[in-house]
């Protein structure tokens, strides 16, 4: 044989995928990746609660948490880019495993049973989009356009209460926070799962503490503008 077509024949030598690479090939690997950044900004959402929720202690609890945030931008930014990579991981995963499911199964099921699942599970691909188009608003308005009515760059307690005076923006807000609720929902219940809380005798802590941190999360925020509407907060 010609040492040439030996060497022509023989198989090009591929290096071996990486270990998280080959792993999020996987339909698991892309539902784990999911739940770990779904559950980082869950984390996040949890915190930036209890610092918004600073304004029913006054103007001075909830503007010296806002400069303590702006004098330590060594911990701010790496926080920023660490939220924005998870964001970017769950929704990637999350395309990725909706155009998997739709290719394994082109065609709908002539009888379908929904077992383990709910509206809020119906609605995810709905809410999910609604509320990243709220928080691109959000920061819009509060933290980096800055469009809020009478936007002061030292006095937040001011840019919240002149901002959700508006009954507009705090019906907008309210129902943006009512989907968050239901994407917290279905999402607490299915990252448990993913992450290990699965089996058949776990599944009352499942279906109990998913409601709970969806309610008490979405009741937090929707305090706020109503506190304000309501002349609470002033």
């Amino acid at each position: 044989m010609n040492p040439a077509t030996e060497i022509k024949d023989r198989p090009a030598h591929r290096r071996p995928p990486n270990r998280f690479v080959a792993f999020y090939r996987t339909t698991v690997g892309k539902k784990v990746v999911m739940a770990v950044s779904g559950l980082v900004l869950l984390v996040f959402v949890v915190g930036h609660l209890a610092g918004n929720l600073q304004i029913f202690l006054g103007a001075e609890a909830l503007n010296d948490y806002a400069a303590l945030l702006r004098r330590t931008p060594e911990l701010l930014w790496p926080a920023r880019i660490g939220l924005l990579a998870a964001l970017v991981l769950h929704l990637v995963a999350s395309v990725q495993l909706v155009i998997a499911n739709r290719r394994a199964r082109p065609a709908p099921y002539a009888v379908k049973r929904d077992i383990e699942t709910n509206y809020a599970a119906r609605t995810m691909a709905i809410s999910g989009p609604f509320v990243l188009l709220y928080v691109i608003y959000h920061l819009a308005m509060f933290t980096f356009l800055t469009t809020g009515p009478g936007y002061s760059q030292t006095d937040v307690y001011r840019n919240v209460v002149q901002a959700f005076q508006s009954p507009t923006i705090s019906a907008v807000y309210i129902a943006a926070m009512l989907l968050l609720g239901l994407h917290l929902y279905h999402g607490t219940w299915s990252l448990l799962h993913t992450l290990g809380v699965s089996s058949p005798h776990y599944r009352w802590l499942r279906r109990g503490l998913a409601p709970v941190v969806a309610a008490a999360i979405t009741a937090g925020y929707i305090s706020i503008p109503l506190a304000v509407l309501a002349g609470v907060v002033e």
